[in-house]
């Protein structure tokens, strides 16, 4: 994937929609001109990592163009940028999931103040800022490490070595998603997801359970407590991260 590439997608490529492509290329950020098809939109998808969907004037984005871009942007996160008159903008806008667009510029297009705005997004970008946060929490340091090796270049991984330290972490945090110890000392995994639901701010923050007990005894005493499921904790790297991607998927606003 393009790591400062911009795919700018539009009806047809009109003079305006050239000119913004050099305008980018010549602030050194890659773009290219994508028709608003599905098959061209998905053609282009993996060559960038930031989307703008320029309007004409009256313009509107087809059901099939409109619901590939809510699954695609749903999926992976990358953001896109509005370009339209108001109203236009505004209708597009109300007919999408808030989190699907990143902003809307009306036109004519403040070039000067888009081109700062589509930096500003990459650098976001090369921080992690669009990647999903997932809390860690075990006491073995080994296991965490291992852990986060395997999913840091897919999501922003925080780690904790104890229930009280993941709640304090908590008070200062976000997490998308909490991978939590079943059979921790001091402090065991249901305490800790016990402490998290009698607490407002964190109560509904989803909770995966990570057991090293796979026999029906346990792993009905893990099912009861109603995570949003449990992991064994023998599962390898791939298996992990096609559990994490369905997850993500299914829970996806």
């Amino acid at each position: 994937m393009g790591k400062t590439t911009v795919m700018v997608i539009g009806g047809k490529e009109s003079f305006v929609i050239r000119v913004l492509v050099k305008k980018l290329i010549d602030s050194e950020i890659d773009a290219f001109y994508a028709p608003a098809t599905v098959d061209s939109i998905n053609e282009g998808w993996n060559k960038c990592s930031l989307i703008t969907y320029y309007m004409d004037c009256g313009e509107v984005i087809h059901d099939e163009v409109r619901r590939f871009l809510i699954d695609k942007i749903t999926d992976e996160g990358k953001p896109l940028i509005l370009i339209g008159d108001k109203v236009d903008a505004k209708a597009e806008r109300d007919k999408m999931p808030s989190d699907v667009i990143y902003t809307i510029f009306p036109r004519p297009l403040d070039n000067e103040l888009y081109i700062k705005t589509v930096s500003d997004l990459f650098d976001k970008i090369e921080h992690g800022e669009f990647k999903k946060s997932i809390l860690v929490v075990d006491d073995d340091m080994t296991y965490l490490g291992l852990v986060r090796e395997w999913l840091k270049d897919d999501y922003r991984v925080a780690m904790a070595n104890s229930g009280l330290q993941a709640i304090k972490w908590l008070g200062k945090n976000k997490a998308d998603l909490i991978l939590l110890d079943y059979e921790m000392p001091i402090t065991s995994g249901p305490q800790v997801l016990e402490m998290l639901r009698a607490d407002e701010e964190t109560k509904h923050i989803p909770v995966i359970f990570l057991t090293g007990k796979g026999d029906k005894a346990s792993v009905m005493g893990v099912v009861a407590l109603k995570p949003e499921g449990y992991l064994l904790k023998t599962i390898q790297k791939d298996e992990l991260l096609d559990n994490l991607q369905k997850y993500f998927q299914l829970h996806a606003d």
